[in-house]
């Protein structure tokens, strides 16, 4: 016998019916609070307004990136590349 088997056990017709009316109760409670989280959330302005949308292709330069400044955040470094870590996740 296993260390789980005592989960286990023969379920009774009346305990299927309480599963059930318990399963029931719980749905239609989070059912309820849904649809007032719905109606709530129909009020609520959701979205960004930006003066513009797009930017124009062309009119912005990329950022300057000072090397000196990368290279002094970088935890291990050589002279020209920056040590990353290896599959350390």
């Amino acid at each position: 016998m296993s260390g789980n088997d005592f989960l286990w056990h023969k379920v009774s017709e009346e305990e299927k019916k309480k599963i059930q009316e318990q399963a029931k109760s719980i749905m239609e409670s989070f059912s309820k609070k849904l649809s007032k989280l719905e109606k709530e959330l129909k009020n609520v302005d959701v979205g960004v307004e930006r003066p513009q949308g797009e930017r124009e292709e062309g009119k912005l330069k990329p950022s300057e990136i000072d090397k000196d400044i990368m290279f002094k955040n970088a935890p291990e470094k050589n002279k020209d590349f920056i040590i990353a870590e290896k599959k350390g996740w």
